[in-house]
């Protein structure tokens, strides 16, 4: 029998926080981008004087598609975590741990993302 290893289920935490924060900042990312658009169409209207047309959907789009790339990181990452810690030992686990808060916790980032792309959908113009 095998003594027990923690350093894998460690290894296994730090690699789901590394792509969470990953796919938050693609999210990040992709907000800024959004809404960047935005900004541009404000300071063209602001400027005295100046009659600049600036179409934002562009902008809107590649924005939205970002948002959707890192929650599908997100929802991937919590999906392959659940899978692989679903085939370690009990005895590789800490004793206290309950898989569910981090499969829970990640889940909910991946639909809030999902969410903030719907926003952005909604409010394409």
């Amino acid at each position: 029998m095998t003594t027990p290893d923690p350093r894998v289920f460690f290894a296994s935490e730090r690699t789901l926080l590394a792509w969470l924060r990953t796919g938050i900042s693609i999210v990040g990312l992709g907000f800024i981008v959004a809404r960047f658009g935005l900004f541009l169409r404000i300071a063209a209207a602001q400027s005295a004087g100046v009659t600049v047309r600036f179409d934002a959907v562009p902008s809107s789009v590649i924005g939205m598609i970002f948002v959707v790339t890192g929650a599908v990181v997100i929802a991937v990452a919590t999906v392959q975590h659940g899978r692989f810690i679903a085939t370690l030992p009990e005895r590789d686990r800490p004793p206290q741990y309950s898989r569910f808060w981090a499969l829970w916790l990640a889940g909910l980032v991946s639909f809030t993302s999902f969410m903030l792309a719907g926003y952005l959908a909604l409010t394409l113009r």
